[in-house]
């Protein structure tokens, strides 16, 4: 590896490598070089038509390639773990996806082969690295709201492609997978805090995933959250964090562009906050870039990872069972 270039290579030609393309294009530290598919016709068209240098009709050529030094992996749900460590297991870092895997033993069994083999794994929730995030959390945890009681959260989107991957369940489909991970994690990452119990309701679609979710948690303190998640209602993002001194409000905050605005209620005072920053997914490549090059911690830690994912886990069996569930303790608290 060269000391200050990381050289990547995507895994497959998904519709969501057109978000790492311009910032891996433009960094100084990052350089994009080769991309995979199952087939070398669709690779080489990808690599033409994006600038990609080199193009693998497998993704085990890629892996098998040994100046790569970086594997962003944007497959199925299903697959994230398997191809993940597989990278690792072949020398490479690893940007994989959200979600990194579809259970606890996942987590760990990337866990484990990433510290065997010295690698960096970081699951690519691009907006917990923008600045925004970061001055929501300074609000929340610098007391401006008081002592915080509720939480709301929601991410919903029409999904009218009857051949989607994430309406097959046996593909770790479902609203909450995909796009309710999001509340979910704003919630523990502003919080700094894990979910005690969990209460979930679902609305199955014709294939048997969540199509719609709705999550309460209960956090120490006696802090509240409520979410959801829909692939069956029109597009609804937004978080609000509400203490007993004041109420924030997010309006975009899972991909707040270059620049974001938060509207903080204190009082008889309604502030607008512009916060200035760079493009999410620049500071996903950058912050995995620190880690690799610089060894500082990612911003997300596979602790963080495998924290979210025992929470949705555990809203899909109060969903199954009816009943609310309890976390297991001892969770980490993000730092």
């Amino acid at each position: 590896m060269n000391d200050y270039l990381l050289r990547w290579g995507l895994l497959s030609t998904a519709r969501i490598n057109h978000a790492l393309l311009g910032p891996l294009h433009t960094s100084k530290r990052n350089r994009l070089v080769a991309v995979a598919s199952r087939e070398q016709a669709r690779a080489e068209r990808y690599a033409r038509e994006h600038k990609i240098p080199r193009a693998y009709g497998t993704y085990e050529a890629l892996l098998n390639d040994p100046e790569i030094d970086v594997i962003y992996n944007p497959l199925p749900n299903q697959l994230h773990a398997e191809w993940t460590i597989k990278a690792v297991e072949a020398g490479k870092h690893v940007l994989c996806e959200k979600p990194l895997a579809l259970s606890a033993q996942e987590v760990d069994r990337i866990s484990a082969a990433a510290q065997k083999t010295g690698r960096v794994v970081a699951e690519a929730f691009m907006y917990r690295t923008h600045a925004q995030t970061l001055k929501v959390r300074e609000i929340v945890q610098g007391g401006k709201l008081g002592r915080i009681q509720l939480v709301r959260g929601s991410f919903t989107f029409l999904l009218d492609k009857p051949d989607d991957y994430r309406l097959d369940p046996a593909m770790g489909g479902g609203s909450l997978w995909d796009v309710g991970c999001y509340p979910l994690s704003y919630t523990r990452t502003v919080l700094a805090s894990e979910p005690v119990e969990v209460f979930g309701c679902q609305v199955t679609g014709p294939s048997g995933i969540d199509e719609t979710f709705a999550a309460q948690l209960r956090f120490p303190g006696g802090v509240f959250a409520q979410l959801d998640c829909s692939f069956a209602i029109p597009y609804h993002v937004f978080m609000e964090i509400v203490g007993d001194q004041g109420t924030l409000v997010v309006p975009v905050p899972f991909n707040p562009g270059a620049n974001g605005a938060v509207y903080l209620a204190r009082k008889d005072k309604n502030e607008r906050i512009s916060i200035k920053g760079t493009a999410p997914y620049v500071s996903e490549v950058e912050d995995l870039a620190d880690a690799i090059l610089l060894g500082k911690p990612p911003c997300i830690s596979l602790a963080d990872s495998r924290a979210n994912v025992v929470a949705i886990t555990s809203l899909l069996e109060s969903a199954r069972t009816g009943r609310p569930v309890k976390l297991p303790a001892g969770l980490p608290v993000r730092e």
